[in-house]
């Protein structure tokens, strides 16, 4: 692939699969395969230009949007998620498929020290409402005390919501990024966050920013990688929210449909297990 240009999107991922492979730096890891890793990377997605699900390999929609209303329900509990035909947490859960206080279990249920717990993500969707000019909408997946409890430290780590002129933003830190596998679904969930986040407090969804920590593929992924670089993005599809949300909560799959989305086939690259 020549020199990709910023056009469509999608270069812009596209660009960052190159970068790792052409400057990604080698470095052992806690699973089976090693990795090439650059750190430090931005992305932005405008959602005026379709929602960002990616083309230049077929993600499933269904699929994404069912481990996200797992995380906002703040269940740490694999059981949903395996009745919904989604296994690739099985091998982090404990036998009686729990993940500890991961990533839903601290938007919705921060332990304080004095122990209260704290619903991060409804606090923030009032401060979106009451206090649109602030600085501090943030939500945080990151907490110290609860690190030693969690099969997985969280690698989507912490968002922040900004409101200017009506038009709602989210920007989303990554810790580390997987960024064959891991990385479309999370464009996609923060996206769909996003828009879930904009239809109850009325605003525009304008543009998503996604900024990494460690970016990298592990080595089995490096072909995978090469193949998806030799594809041309297609037009992003549209995304219609059905119905009126008061709350965060009020969402079901049944809500989301997704429109005029084409792709090009899947491409298959196993999960590392770390």
């Amino acid at each position: 692939m020549s020199e990709v240009k910023k056009i469509h999107p999608e270069y812009q991922y596209l660009q960052l699969l190159q970068k790792i492979l052409k400057d990604g730096k080698s470095k052992p890891s806690r699973g089976i395969h090693n990795l090439k890793a650059i750190f430090g990377y931005q992305l932005h997605f405008d959602l005026r230009y379709g929602f960002p699900l990616l083309t230049t390999k077929k993600m499933p929609f269904k699929t994404l949007t069912t481990e996200l209303l797992w995380f906002v329900s703040g269940s740490s509990n694999i059981k949903y998620l395996q009745d919904n035909k989604i296994h690739y947490w099985d091998g982090f859960a404990d036998k009686d498929l729990n993940l500890g206080p991961v990533y839903g279990v601290q938007w919705r249920n921060w332990q304080a020290p004095n122990g209260q717990k704290i619903d991060q993500l409804a606090w923030a969707i009032d401060q979106i409402k009451d206090h649109p000019d602030s600085k501090a909408i943030l939500v945080s997946a990151w907490n110290p005390a609860d690190l030693e409890e969690m099969r997985l430290p969280p690698c989507h780590t912490m968002f922040q919501f900004d409101v200017t002129k009506g038009k709602l933003r989210l920007q989303l830190y990554q810790r580390s990024s997987d960024v064959f596998l891991g990385l479309p679904f999370n464009i996609a969930q923060y996206a769909l966050l996003l828009e879930m986040v904009g239809s109850v407090t009325g605003l525009e969804a304008r543009e998503l920013i996604v900024s990494i920590g460690s970016a990298h593929l592990y080595k089995n992924q490096i072909e995978p990688a090469k193949e998806q670089l030799k594809r041309k993005p297609m037009a992003f599809p549209k995304l219609e929210i059905i119905g009126k949300h008061k709350d965060i909560d009020s969402f079901n799959k049944t809500d989301f449909v997704l429109k005029d989305y084409q792709s090009h086939p899947h491409i298959k690259a196993d999960l590392v297990i770390i």
